[in-house]
């Protein structure tokens, strides 16, 4: 079955992942419509893919020949698309994450349960080819996580001083949120508390964030699996050399019987008592292609699924947790 889509937004992964995903998965996706916030760019790329140029978003999603939404960057709409699609009866492939109060991604989460369409978000890291591969290490050979160490950084001009209609912001929330998701899909179940902490920066936006994230359930914090995740944004862009000098490891991982590196998409090594190991993963399959054919699956089967929203929801809340934590300084049990 081919799903004939509309694309709302190109963003920065458009080039790189979306458009040859779209190309290479040519008999499961159509694209018939394209609309973006700069004109010239959604006209170039419905030329280039045989598809029609819209000025809305409300009126890409109610057109007959749009099976299915993908939302691929965070415009001045914010997420109202999505509730276009819940009003049209449209599936929603969100690859981006949303600046929106809690109590908002709650009646948007109220919204797509109630109009029981598909929903997935993108969520790129836990579906890497290295974080796949280390998900069977651990069922195989390392044992379960111990201690997750998360790391992120960033040049401070990555967040342009510059309204939405003119240019993407990239979302330090989003970030957060996508860090949350990774580690909680290594250790594979939800974490049972959180403490936040930030620095403020020159200019009065934080400029490092950290949180703790422990999964031992009903145990005491500390007996369980631990996550720390940092996203820092300290280091002005003009200085190149020291951005890229040394940068940690994305992410590490202290399992039972071992311990893994990760650097995105497809660089792992991992360690045990027989040594170093290094995985060869470039030959996988591309991850836009990967993420869009879950997409296509989720879409044409029988059963609906909405675990990309729920998940989504869950990082958002932690992340919102960990920032409420860091304004009431203590530790905060998370029930979800």
């Amino acid at each position: 079955m081919k799903l004939r889509v509309g694309l709302v937004g190109l963003g920065q992964s458009w080039e790189v992942r979306h458009r040859p995903a779209l190309r290479a998965l040519a008999d499961r996706f159509e694209v018939t419509a394209v609309c973006d916030q700069i004109a010239v760019r959604a006209e170039q790329a419905a030329r280039d893919f045989g598809a029609q140029a819209i000025d809305g978003f409300r009126a890409l999603a109610y057109r007959p020949d749009v099976d299915a939404i993908l939302m691929l960057a965070p415009q001045w709409y914010g997420y109202l698309p999505i509730l276009a699609a819940c009003d049209a009866g449209k599936a929603v492939y969100c690859a981006t994450t949303l600046e929106i109060e809690l109590e908002e991604a709650r009646r948007v989460k109220q919204r797509v349960e109630q109009a029981g369409v598909a929903f997935m978000s993108e969520f790129p890291r836990r579906q890497s080819p290295a974080t796949l591969r280390l998900k069977e290490l651990i069922a195989t050979r390392l044992g379960p996580p111990r201690l997750l160490f998360c790391h992120m950084r960033r040049p401070a001009e990555e967040l342009p001083a510059l309204t939405p209609r003119v240019r993407t912001r990239i979302s330090p929330t989003g970030d957060l949120m996508e860090l949350v998701d990774w580690c909680c899909y290594v250790v594979g179940h939800k974490p049972s508390s959180v403490l936040g902490l930030q620095h403020a920066g020159p200019d009065g936006t934080d400029d490092y964030q950290m949180m703790n994230l422990d999964f031992s359930g009903s145990g005491p914090p500390g007996t369980g699996p631990t996550a720390q995740i940092s996203c820092g944004r300290y280091m002005p862009a003009m200085w190149q050399e020291a951005t890229a000098y040394r940068p940690p490891a994305a992410l590490q991982v202290a399992c039972e019987r071992g311990i893994a590196f990760i650097d995105l998409p497809t660089t792992l090594v991992w360690f045990d008592e027989a040594g170093r190991h290094q995985e060869a993963l470039d030959s996988e399959r591309p991850l836009g292609e990967q993420l869009l054919s879950q997409f296509h699956r989720s879409v044409t089967s029988l059963v609906r699924n909405s675990a990309g929203l729920d998940d989504a929801y869950r990082a958002l809340a932690i992340v919102e947790q960990a920032r409420a934590s860091q304004a009431q300084w203590r530790r905060i049990a998370l029930d979800f």
